[in-house]
């Protein structure tokens, strides 16, 4: 499984990779990331194709997490699922503007950022239908 983790500062990118390791969730597979520190590298290598998920810093300068979240919402056809992380709680809801399907605010707790990653990359439980 790949995660891309997007950030300016190489302190954000790792403190994500040590939250997750390299299984975030016992039924998940493990984890390659790829790390990208300029918005140009994200764009490119999301074109490329291959990204299970990507973990989007919204406090990243010059391009933050939640624009370029947005543009590849409109440009990527099926874009994998996007995680921003945001400034703040409060700020949860840009990340819904954004079109992120899920958030998690700095400082980043390792738990929250795991439940949410295995949310956005865990199958779906099969639906048993009664006949």
């Amino acid at each position: 499984m790949r995660l891309l983790v997007y950030s300016d500062d190489s302190n954000t990118r790792a403190e994500v990779m040590l939250a997750l390791g390299k299984r975030p969730h016992p039924d998940l597979p493990a984890v390659q990331y790829v790390e990208c520190a300029t918005e140009p590298v994200v764009i490119a290598t999301m074109d490329a194709g291959g990204i299970d998920l990507a973990i989007l810093d919204g406090e990243a300068v010059p391009a933050g997490g939640m624009g370029i979240c947005r543009q590849l919402k409109d440009e990527i056809f099926r874009c994998p699922p996007v995680l921003v992380l945001t400034g703040r709680l409060e700020d949860r809801w840009l990340a819904t503007w954004s079109r992120a399907e899920a958030a998690v605010s700095h400082p980043i707790d390792p738990l929250e950022l795991a439940e949410a990653v295995t949310q956005l990359l865990k199958p779906p439980a099969d639906v048993a239908t009664t006949g």
